[in-house]
């Protein structure tokens, strides 16, 4: 017992409560390590089939098989493949971007902004960076068309990547509907691990598992916005910082280790060096005019190197 204190369960309470980022910080670190770990191992599937298979023993002039119904019910394949989608974005994406989104619950409830503001931004928007844009001009208090037409360009990042991801979504023949939602569920997480996937996929699975993993990854982001603006006060700033910063960290590891060229390669370290050294001189252009300079700098340098080797 402390002098002068007596220890109870509300003392104990109100500890924990001062201190709870250091109870949740450590453990999420470890997970996250973890999850990084277990993600470079080698997948390994068993799996057993018995086929039986029963000759016909009709003659086909005498019996035709006879034309099947229309049926609305989403064909077994497309399910197995949402349900597999699911199932790979129920891993480290989910639980990631979990994190992120918590971080920005809790930045945004410390900001002013309404619970159900920020929980439509991120089924609505659904892109972290015009969502944090979005908290902090209306932190500054600018007019209503300053902060709409600027998260609306902050998103044009993924004009190109729906460029890229359509037309592997298009082999299959799907209906233009099914496309224009699918686009709504791009971001960078959905996107770059159907790249990854999708060439090793056949044409009439990609949507279907493309709507599981993103709409699981939806789900779970929406989720821990909730959780995160309900329990944004236990967390001290710089921990709300740090749960957002492990969503694009986890991106750059998720480019990197799918990365299997050597353009993609120079193009991430082209842009890693460029992106800090614009920064010091324009700030608010570092990201696009980063990228810009590191993809260019990196395809010039290959695109010379085969010329000189062809």
């Amino acid at each position: 017992m402390l002098p002068g204190k007596k220890i109870d369960a509300s003392f104990v309470l109100q500890a924990l409560q001062r201190r709870i980022w250091l109870v949740l910080i450590p453990p999420a670190i470890a997970l996250f390590a973890a999850l990084l770990y277990s993600s470079s191992l080698p997948d390994l599937y068993q799996s057993e089939m018995l086929i039986a298979v029963d000759p016909q023993r009709v003659p086909d002039v005498i019996v035709r098989s006879p034309h099947r119904p229309y049926s609305p019910r989403m064909p077994d394949s497309q399910r197995k493949a949402v349900h597999e989608g699911a199932l790979h974005a129920a891993g480290i994406p989910a639980l990631v971007l979990a994190a992120g989104y918590f971080g920005l619950g809790a930045l945004a409830a410390g900001h002013g902004l309404s619970f159900t503001g920020t929980l439509l931004s991120t089924v609505l928007i659904w892109a972290l960076p015009g969502q944090l844009i979005l908290v902090e001009m209306h932190t500054l208090g600018a007019p209503f068309f300053a902060v709409l037409f600027t998260v609306m360009f902050s998103g044009a990042r993924f004009l190109p990547m729906t460029v890229v991801l359509m037309p592997l979504l298009r082999e299959a023949k799907n209906r233009p509907i099914h496309l224009y939602i699918a686009a709504h569920f791009i971001a960078m997480t959905g996107w770059a691990w159907s790249m990854a996937r999708f060439p090793a996929m056949p044409p009439e699975r990609r949507l279907g598992y493309f709507f599981g993993f993103t709409s699981t990854l939806l789900v779970s982001a929406a989720a821990s916005t909730a959780l995160g603006f309900i329990a944004g006060d236990l967390l001290p700033p710089l921990a709300k910082l740090a749960f957002v910063f492990m969503s694009p960290m986890y991106f750059l590891l998720l480019l990197a280790g799918t990365s299997n060229d050597g353009l993609s390669r120079l193009a991430l370290l082209f842009g890693a060096i460029a992106g800090p050294a614009i920064h010091l001189l324009a700030p608010q252009w570092s990201v696009l005019a980063g990228g810009l300079a590191g993809g260019t700098l990196a395809y010039a340098l290959q695109r010379a190197w085969r010329k000189r080797h062809d």
